[in-house]
């Protein structure tokens, strides 16, 4: 006897495909940190532009590969014959708007951090600083919400 799949009320495919998002920018802030510490990079004599360029291009790249490794398999479980190519655009489509309202969420919150809420902001050595990464990727899953419902809605990003 097959068993019908039970569909998932809309709002939780979003959900679910905004935690998929979110996990690749997470993973990317997370790598790109330390590099910006260890390395003492700044951008413009800011170390905290220096951790929005690095951690927002592993964002990017972590994302797009995260999604396009979900979209060909999927595609190919519905009897469509992508491309690892066409899965490669198909990714950056559907990731690239919910990635920047992602990294506007987390990025905005560690500007309110490092300029309104610590005299000197914390350093990525101290529990701190990681707590504060924790709500900035929290706020960060928020902002990008709205974008990934505006994807799955049009169809652009899979509902998950």
């Amino acid at each position: 006897m097959k068993v019908k799949k039970e569909e998932k009320p809309f709002w939780q495919s979003v959900f679910v495909s905004t935690s998929h998002c979110s996990s690749g920018c997470t993973l990317g802030d997370s790598v790109g940190v330390p590099i910006v510490f260890f390395t003492g990079m700044t951008i413009l004599g800011s170390t905290l532009f220096a951790h929005y360029t690095v951690e927002f291009i592993l964002a990017y790249i972590f994302g797009i590969f995260f999604q396009m490794f979900s979209i060909v398999p999927m595609s190919r479980k519905m009897g469509k014959k992508m491309s690892w190519g066409e899965g490669f655009w198909s990714a950056i489509k559907a990731d690239t708007l919910s990635l920047i309202a992602f990294e506007i969420g987390m990025f905005g919150w560690m500007a309110i951090v490092n300029f309104f809420i610590f005299k000197k902001p914390p350093e990525p050595n101290t529990m701190t600083f990681w707590f504060m990464m924790q709500i900035a990727m929290i706020l960060g899953a928020l902002t990008s919400f709205p974008a990934n419902w505006f994807l799955v809605k049009k169809g652009i990003k899979h509902a998950m």
